[in-house]
């Protein structure tokens, strides 16, 4: 027995392929029609599933990113502090600070590109287990059509 999905079919059962053997052509198409609109359905709200669940864990993840970079800005401020007050030792004090700043402007102008960079080479978000399921689904209709023409 393959690992196809059935959508809970369950095993290939014989007589069903008779019962729908008799149907006549138009309720058989009405039934594909049906059954096509259904997993459409189905994949769909996978999808949608799957995709709230990694939206939520990414913005509990930026939150916490978010807290990190506020307590981190404290740091660097003290430090740029510290920077300034140790610089006016040797020069005046609103020379320190002007070039600490420059300095500052230069890091934040490298870090802006490479950031830019980086945007710039991201792929959007992909439901993986929808993707999975919806070649699992296709090769099942594969299968099932192929079986159709050989009765």
């Amino acid at each position: 027995m393959s690992s196809i999905r059935t959508n809970g079919a369950g095993p290939h059962d014989p007589t069903h392929d008779e019962q729908l053997a008799e149907l006549p052509m138009a309720q058989l198409l009405r039934r594909l029609s049906d059954q096509a609109s259904l997993l459409v359905r189905e994949e769909v709200a996978l999808a949608k599933a799957e995709l709230s669940e990694k939206g939520k864990r990414a913005g509990r993840g930026a939150g916490m990113f978010g807290g990190a970079a506020v307590f981190a800005l404290y740091g660097v401020g003290a430090l740029v502090t510290a920077a300034i007050v140790a610089l006016s030792l040797a020069v005046a004090t609103w020379l320190a600070a002007l070039i600490v700043a420059v300095v500052l402007f230069a890091i934040a102008g490298i870090a802006a590109l490479a950031g830019k960079k980086q945007v710039q080479q991201a792929t959007p978000a992909m439901p993986e287990q929808t993707v999975e399921t919806v070649k699992e689904d296709v090769q099942w209709a594969k299968i099932r059509a192929r079986t159709a023409r050989q009765h």
